[in-house]
């Protein structure tokens, strides 16, 4: 199996260590420093078919799109923390987009040439804080938006990956395989998302997307050692181990 970047992600663990925003940065997975500012995180949700399933949600022709602001970000690398005075933290692994250029009501054809790189990111979720405000009928943005809720991997140039729809990637827990994703069955593809997101809300250079979640999704606690993976085909693009701590 061909590897590339895994080597350059370790490197990055003694620098970004169990941080909040403040010590997050983009960074490419050579650890070098991306010179774009930390923005918004937009997320979609129902996006892979076995997820809805799994949660037996109920769906629209409309997309779900969310937001997680710009303090929900920390570093994936090494090790991140997680509330546990408010129930079960879910991971939900997904393919983050950098966002290089703005883009405002794009179409899909030009939203591409705006796309940074691909990166692996955790949409962390209080799962009993969500459903809870699921059964109110209130949103649940301190659900998904809390402090620390976006760990974030380092990001491979768009350049380097030619079908950024045949991506595939892979959570393990403890050493057991928790969660496989193959972007090729997303419900709505990376272009259409970004087109449509872009209709919103503008996307700022800077700004990451998250692309959604497969089925797999489940509870984290303090001392889990995760592995996440990001392959094109047989090339493993990113390797990153890192591990899970409290938060203060």
């Amino acid at each position: 199996m061909k590897s590339a970047g895994p080597t350059a992600i370790q490197k990055l663990q003694p620098q970004q260590k169990n941080g909040d925003s403040m010590s997050y940065q983009h960074l490419d997975w050579q650890g070098k420093v991306i010179h774009l500012p930390k923005g918004k995180v937009v997320c979609i949700g129902q996006n892979y078919l076995d997820h809805i399933q799994e949660m037996q949600s109920k769906t629209a022709p409309e997309a779900l799109f969310f937001i997680k602001p710009v303090t929900a970000l920390c570093p994936l690398a090494a090790e991140f923390a997680i509330p546990t005075q408010h129930g079960a933290v879910h991971n939900e692994t997904e393919i983050a987009v950098l966002i290089g250029k703005k883009l405002s009501k794009a179409s899909e054809d030009e939203v591409m040439d705006a796309v940074w790189g691909y990166s692996l990111a955790l949409d962390l979720t209080l799962r009993d804080v969500q459903a809870k405000l699921k059964q109110l009928g209130r949103p649940w943005e301190i659900a998904k938006g809390f402090d620390g809720a976006c760990p974030l991997g380092a990001f491979v140039p768009a350049e380097v990956i030619q079908s950024p729809q045949q991506l595939q990637f892979s959570l393990y827990v403890n050493g057991e395989p928790r969660q496989q994703g193959d972007a090729s069955l997303m419900i709505r593809g990376i272009s259409r998302m970004l087109s449509e997101m872009s209709q919103w809300f503008s996307l700022e250079p800077g700004d990451v997307v998250l692309t959604g979640t497969p089925a797999g999704v489940g509870p984290l606690t303090p001392g889990d050692k995760l592995q996440l993976s990001l392959q094109s085909g047989s090339r493993v693009l990113l390797d990153v181990q890192t591990s899970v701590s409290s938060q203060l």
